[in-house]
């Protein structure tokens, strides 16, 4: 692959982890090629369900492709089983889709994460690789942001501190990465509410 079309991934920070009754998934707002800026309010996390998102890192044709396709399955699915598809299937969907075009890759990293019985997180790479995680980050800054998951994370965390922790992960890699900045954009999933937070609220628990 050339140095040209990696350029692509480099940018970015992901990050997801569940806690006791839910998700959080968050990301940064840059759009990056290379060291240009290419733009400064960029969406990477996507409602795909009622109660499930996807992040993306990496090209944006590529993401938004899948994000369509997922988005048509899903509604497909429901329409014919007469439920929402689980958030393990919406995944394993997507990798086959990533698996089966090895050969052309799409240039992406995506996590898939929601709440159907329990809270699950799964993470794809570009050849269609799935594993199921408790927290997970990606793109240029996830070095950063895994030494907040690493060292804060716990199991049966509460809502509040799952927001704290995201925001924080996000947060540092924006000062560390050049490539990650513009604000944090973070949706919480649980099984009675979906709420994305506000600039306000996230510099709340920023500041906690």
């Amino acid at each position: 692959m050339s140095d040209e079309s990696m350029k692509v991934l480099k940018g970015t920070t992901t990050v997801s982890l569940s806690f006791n009754g839910g998700i959080v998934i968050a990301a940064d707002k840059r759009a990056t090629y290379g060291t240009f800026i290419a733009a400064k309010e960029v969406e990477k996390v996507h409602m795909i369900d009622d109660k499930m998102a996807m992040s993306i890192a990496g090209g944006v044709g590529d993401a938004q492709s899948l994000l369509r396709f997922i988005k048509a399955e899903i509604e497909l699915y429901k329409y014919t089983n007469g439920q929402n598809m689980p958030v393990q299937g919406a995944a394993t969907l997507l990798a086959n889709i990533l698996q089966g075009n090895k050969y052309f890759p799409y240039l992406v990293q995506l996590i898939v994460a929601g709440v159907d019985d329990k809270p699950r997180i799964y993470d794809l790479d570009p050849f269609g690789g799935l594993i199921e995680e408790k927290y997970v980050s990606t793109g240029s800054g996830s070095v950063v942001a895994y030494g907040i998951l690493d060292e804060f994370y716990k199991d049966n965390l509460g809502e509040n501190d799952a927001i704290r922790i995201a925001a924080k992960a996000v947060a540092a890699a924006m000062r560390r990465d050049s490539a990650t900045g513009e604000g944090i954009d973070l949706i919480l999933i649980t099984q009675d509410k979906v709420k994305r937070l506000t600039k306000d609220q996230l510099q709340t628990f920023l500041n906690g």
